[in-house]
């Protein structure tokens, strides 16, 4: 299916769905190929939705999205080029690494047995050894030998790193840049923790409510942001306007504001360049 001289390896446009308490409303972005986005968000803010509706393991209400360039309206090839990575394994608990060979492997036309086996060997995954039997952190890397053992050409991950230590998060991390090397390969990687982001996303998506509050180089969304800070004297009408969630204790405040706004400031605040972190908070207070 896939176009090799394709720009882009997805494109989201405008997608909505509608449920009984909760909207995916008009979201739009797109990832270059050769690139990893960060798609973040707080729980609840509509990433997981937005990624059963790419892989179409639920219907969109309107909207469309391209792998690779094409439309995947009515189609089902394209999933032979996509890798997923969830935050718990679809196994089942009594499988072995060869049992989830047999089952995972004639699903893909391009399924690489020695591949797969070396990831096992990489990852120190005994391959007789039952999925009950191991960690969140081997499960995980399970999942990835088994997405990254199909020649695929977008890995998509949705919370892969929640209930990991920080020494398991930092190894998938390493993983993921592993797999960036061969140039051919483009990540979307759905997260609240924002810290694995800064390490490795070129792009940035954030979500808020099931809304795009952001979509674009990360580069660009850490520069445009600042965490203000001051006395509660120094607020004046004008500047509650320009700030995004104002937040006052008995000793200051706290807020974050657009670069852009910065230079209206009339008095003396402090200004520290803000984190995805900081942004993430900020936004949803």
């Amino acid at each position: 299916m896939t176009n090799n001289n394709y720009e882009n390896a997805l494109q989201v446009l405008n997608l909505s769905k509608k449920f009984n308490e909760f909207q995916l409303d008009d979201v739009s972005f797109i990832l270059p190929a050769g690139y990893i986005m960060g798609l973040v968000g707080k729980n609840g803010a509509g990433k997981t939705t937005t990624i059963n509706l790419i892989l179409d393991l639920i219907k969109k209400d309107s909207g469309v999205i391209n792998i690779f360039d094409e439309n995947t309206e009515g189609k089902s090839e394209f999933k032979d080029e996509i890798a997923t990575v969830f935050d718990d394994t679809f196994f089942s608990s009594d499988w072995t690494a060869i049992d989830i060979e047999k089952a995972i492997g004639p699903f893909y036309s391009k399924w690489d047995s020695n591949t797969f086996h070396n990831y096992l060997k990489q990852f120190s995954l005994s391959s007789k050894k039952k999925v009950k039997e191991l960690s969140k952190g081997m499960k995980m890397k399970m999942m990835l030998a088994v997405a990254l053992s199909h020649n695929a050409k977008l890995l998509i991950l949705d919370e892969p790193t929640s209930g990991l230590d920080p020494v398991a998060r930092d190894e998938l991390m390493d993983i993921l840049l592993d797999y960036m090397e061969s140039g051919e390969a483009s990540v979307l990687f759905s997260t609240h923790i924002t810290d694995d982001l800064e390490k490795i996303a070129d792009y940035i998506t954030l979500m808020k409510d099931g809304k795009v509050f952001y979509t674009g180089p990360k580069d660009d969304l850490v520069e445009s942001y600042f965490v203000v800070q001051g006395k509660i004297s120094e607020i004046y009408p004008e500047f509650e306007n320009l700030v995004i969630g104002l937040r006052k204790t008995s000793t200051g405040f706290s807020c974050l504001m657009n670069i852009k706004d910065i230079a209206t400031l009339k008095t003396n605040m402090v200004t520290e360049k803000a984190t995805i972190d900081d942004i993430l908070i900020y936004i949803n207070k």
